[in-house]
């Protein structure tokens, strides 16, 4: 089975459609999957729920879906960063499920382990925990949270070989394990594309079998939020 496409575009291609509930990786704009998140824009498909930690930065990320209104609903946890996305939201074009950070990465664990549902403490007494069941452990009360399977899951890896097994580079694995674990079909973007057998098992960080498509976009402008820099000292 080839799991390689020439472009992103064609990965996409059969895959997504309009009211799908799709999963992206990334933590800000670490880790993102650029290329699909441009293709996914260019292929016009609307009313979508997206999964993400965020929804990037005005013009950029999932930010792209946002200005062209193809994003209906976001599952996050932080969604600063984002004009457009304050301005939709308030003023009711966008629909937002507010979801702990924690809560969110279990719900995409569980939702990759076949595991329907779970409970935690995370947002007992708040509003996190409306309309949810609680139940009563060894004293505590805990609110049930279900798993998240999307249709599709769009990742960034830094490395796959052809049958689909990945290597993530530091922080940019963050979220994206668990969405490619999650997802019903995995799209994976990455910047080197190797023969199946050249990555020693023991460095595999994901292994392939989670993994459908593959494309590579060998040179990704990982943008940054914020640049910082440290004020340079006198000599």
């Amino acid at each position: 089975m080839n799991k390689v496409y020439p472009s992103a575009d064609e990965a996409l291609r059969g895959v997504v459609r309009d009211g799908q509930l799709l999963a992206v990786g990334g933590f800000g704009l670490c880790g993102i999957p650029e290329a699909l998140i441009a293709a996914l824009r260019d292929s016009a498909v609307k009313g979508l729920t997206v999964i993400s930690n965020n929804a990037g930065v005005d013009g950029f990320g999932l930010g792209q879906l946002l200005e062209t209104r193809q994003i209906k609903k976001m599952i996050s946890s932080y969604v600063g960063e984002n004009k457009e996305f304050e301005r939709q939201y308030l003023a009711g074009e966008l629909e937002l499920e507010f979801t702990p950070q924690g809560t969110l990465a279990e719900k995409l664990r569980a939702g990759g382990a076949g595991i329907p549902a779970f409970f935690t403490k995370t947002g007992v007494g708040t509003v996190v925990a409306e309309g949810k069941e609680l139940r009563e452990f060894d004293g505590e009360t805990y609110v049930m949270e279900r798993a998240l399977m999307p249709e599709v899951s769009l990742v960034k890896a830094f490395k796959a070989d052809k049958s689909g097994n990945l290597v993530f580079r530091r922080t940019a694995r963050n979220f994206n394990p668990a969405a490619a674990m999650a997802g019903k079909l995995t799209i994976v973007e990455v910047e080197q594309l190797v023969e199946t057998g050249s990555i020693d098992p023991d460095d595999v960080h994901l292994p392939g079998i989670y993994v459908h498509r593959i494309v590579v976009n060998a040179n990704p402008e990982k943008r940054i939020e914020k640049v910082t820099l440290s004020p340079k000292k006198e000599a």
